[in-house]
């Protein structure tokens, strides 16, 4: 993937996308009825942590989304494929499964 027409191309689509998933996440809910917390687990309950769940993954959209704005650019200033902490290049394979990866592994696992 080193055609950076294409690089940016596949990124600038997947910020669409994040930003298309962010923006239908943030809407305001169509159910707000009544939740009473009580001594049992109930629906109020599983509404709390299925939200719990959703505010998790909208948290790491918002990282992703990052990201991507990060590696854009990165494409823009000739330094996309190089780790943002060490600045060793990023591995191929790992931008080809990951386009909008600015740390190299290493790096990614201490994130």
């Amino acid at each position: 993937m080193n055609d950076t027409g294409t690089v940016e191309g596949t990124l600038r689509a997947k910020k669409a996308e994040l930003e298309s998933q962010l923006a239908a996440w943030s809407a305001k809910p169509e159910e707000q009825g009544s939740i009473s917390f009580g001594k049992r687990v109930g629906e109020g309950t599983s509404m709390a942590v299925e939200r719990l769940s959703q505010v998790a993954a909208y948290d790491q959209l918002q990282i992703t989304l990052a990201d991507v704005d990060r590696a854009l650019a990165k494409v823009g200033d000739g330094s996309y494929g190089r780790c943002d902490v060490c600045g060793k290049p990023i591995p191929e394979g790992r931008l080809e499964a990951l386009p909008w990866a600015v740390l190299c592994v290493e790096d990614a696992a201490r994130r």
